[in-house]
């Protein structure tokens, strides 16, 4: 059964405005890293977007490194035997 429903985001123009919403916090939050002082701990720190470069850089290889752990500690799909969906529905579409 197919569902007609039609959500907000599947309108290119209401994805456009989150995406600029999106940008203006962005840059928002960039002029703010000049209005107050910074007391850090390590001289790198007071660098410009310092935070926002470091939870970028950290983010990325989290990422990366999930998809490494990924293939190193993946099962094959019949792992559990191979009749693994026995007594499930028959409308399943796994």
């Amino acid at each position: 059964m197919q569902d007609d429903k039609k959500y907000w985001l599947d309108e290119t123009s209401n994805v456009q405005k989150v995406l600029y919403a999106l940008y203006i916090a962005c840059a928002v939050l960039i002029a703010l890293d000049f209005t107050y002082s910074k007391h850090t701990a390590f001289g790198f720190e007071g660098w410009f977007g310092f935070y926002g470069i470091y939870g970028f850089v950290a983010c990325v290889l989290l990422v990366l490194s999930a998809k490494v752990l990924r293939v190193l500690i993946s099962r094959p799909l019949n792992y559990y035997g191979e009749d693994d969906r026995e007594g499930e529905g028959e409308n399943d579409d796994r």
